[in-house]
């Protein structure tokens, strides 16, 4: 029977790298994601380069009834995920009093709300035929709270502690869960998230990697069946460094970091 991924937020950026490289194993995909036209330019350029098929699904995964309409879809096609990416989100940069509350409401839908509902239709659906395999995509913000990205920050901090809590209870299933924890990557994520304010969220990182680099890395740590996959040396160590300060510091220097110019 042919494997089948299911890549949510694949229009794009680690979504887009980690499609083109399961398309490279000749894994079929399921592509969700609320540009349609890039879905549709991204189907046609993987089925012309590999002998697979691929459904591309526009739809907006903030909208409380989506994931109940692909789960719908899939199983009117008789198709079952044997990996299932979360890669769908974003974030929005500036303080809290001045975001839009609808903003942070679609924030919460689609990094949280959303990926837990996906997560536990398709996890049942490993879970009973004893194999699968799922990449939840957090953030190195996960691990602090982020002073000017307040909400992004919270919403990470609960993929990478739900991945890691559903990891183990997985665990001797056959099934993996493994949550890969990137730092500012060279994707649409920053002017989204800075839109309207001008300011660059990520000058002060220099150089940063490109979502193609992510995405391998991501994809091998969760064919190795790896929890907790934090890509680049300097975003480990930083890591490490955060697990021996006290919380209110980690938010003062996060709040230093990301603080308007």
């Amino acid at each position: 029977m042919a494997e089948y991924a299911l890549i949510t937020g694949a229009s794009s950026g680690i979504g887009l790298e980690l499609a083109r490289i399961a398309a490279s194993n000749n894994i079929n995909l399921i592509l969700l994601a609320r540009n349609a036209d890039k879905l549709m330019q991204l189907r046609t350029e993987l089925e012309e380069r590999h002998p697979i098929k691929v459904l591309a699904v526009g739809c907006d995964l903030t909208e409380p009834d989506t994931v109940e309409k692909v789960a719908a879809l899939l199983h009117g096609r008789g198709i079952v995920p044997d990996i299932l990416i979360n890669n769908a989100g974003f974030g929005m940069y500036g303080s809290f009093d001045r975001i839009g509350a609808e903003t942070e409401e679609n924030m919460i839908r689609l990094n949280v709300a959303s990926l837990t509902e996906l997560t536990k239709i398709i996890y049942r659906q490993m879970r009973s035929r004893g194999k699968g395999k799922i990449l939840n995509v957090s953030s190195i913000a996960g691990f602090m709270p982020g002073p000017w990205m307040a909400v992004y920050h919270a919403t990470k901090a609960y993929v990478l502690s739900f991945s890691e809590a559903l990891a183990a209870e997985a665990r001797g299933s056959g099934v993996t869960v493994t949550v890969l924890c990137p730092g500012p990557t060279e994707t649409n994520f920053e002017n989204r998230a800075s839109a309207g304010t001008g300011i660059k969220v990520f000058e002060k990182f220099g150089k940063l990697p490109a979502a193609r680099q992510v995405a391998k890395y991501g994809w091998q740590s969760m064919m190795k069946g790896k929890t907790v996959a934090i890509h680049g040396g300097k975003n480990r160590w930083l890591v490490f460094l955060i697990r021996f300060l006290p919380r209110k510091t980690t938010a003062n220097v996060a709040g230093k970091i990301q603080a308007p110019n």
